[in-house]
Parts: C-alpha cells; sequence; structure tokens
C-alpha cells in the first residue's frame, strides 16, 4: 500500500514526518521526499495494508496536508528506483530531480535541506517555509 501526495512546503512535510515517525502502529517501510521548484512530492509505502480506522486516518490526514498526487513517468521511475535500491545521489543524476530523503521518516534530512538551500538562495521561497 502507497501513497503518494504533493505537499506545499516544507513545514507540512516534515509535520508528515513527524506523524509516521510517532505513529507506531503504522508499518511504514520507506518515505521518499522529493523538492520541486513548487513543492514537495512525498511517497510513503507501507509494509502491509493498513486496517480500515488507521488507512482512514492516515488519508484524513495526508489530505489536510496536501492533495493526492500522479507523478509523470519520469518521477514515477526516480520512485521506483529509489524503492529498488538506487543510491539517492545516483537517482538524482539519472533523473534530474531533487531526492531530499528516502527511507524512514526522519525530520532531520528535511530541516537540512532547506537549511542549506535557504542559506545558499539567501532567502527563503515559499516551498521552503
Amino acid at each position: 500500500m502507497e501513497y503518494i501526495y504533493y505537499i506545499a512546503n516544507a513545514s507540512l512535510t516534515l509535520r508528515l514526518a513527524e506523524y509516521l515517525h510517532s505513529a507506531c502502529h503504522l508499518p511504514v517501510s520507506f518515505m521518499s521526499v522529493i523538492h520541486q521548484i513548487d513543492g514537495w512530492v512525498v511517497r510513503v509505502k507501507m509494509k502491509q495494508k493498513l486496517a480500515q480506522p488507521y488507512e482512514g486516518n492516515l488519508r484524513a490526514f495526508m489530505n489536510e496536508i496536501g492533495i493526492p498526487y500522479i507523478p509523470g513517468i519520469r518521477l514515477q521511475m526516480a520512485l521506483w528506483s529509489l524503492e529498488n535500491g538506487q543510491s539517492p545521489v545516483e537517482v538524482m543524476r539519472h533523473y534530474q530531480v531533487v531526492v531530499v530523503c528516502h527511507g524512514q521518516p526522519e525530520r532531520n534530512q528535511i530541516e537540512e535541506f532547506r537549511r542549506q538551500f535557504v542559506k545558499g538562495l539567501g532567502y527563503c521561497p515559499e516551498t521552503l517555509t
């Protein structure tokens, strides 16, 4: 079972990572986060199908912070490559996407990406708030 969502900014992406990290009842296999100029694409894959109340709660939470997303073929291939063990650096190089993190939901990588990006630009774009 997987969920792919488009999320508008870093704060909401961090909320999702925190939610998944603290939700011990959810069998999260991995979370992939890709930054795009206009927002974030997040894929969450579960180890198994969720029981109805958990699945409904997760969908409700994700619908609050983002919208369901159907990625284009290039992004689909990038997400598939990450799932199949290709390194984030190889995926970024081959598919020309920005892989912020892949694996267990951790806010540290997202925060560090945001900090480095803002430092390099000298200002904070809306997607990084």
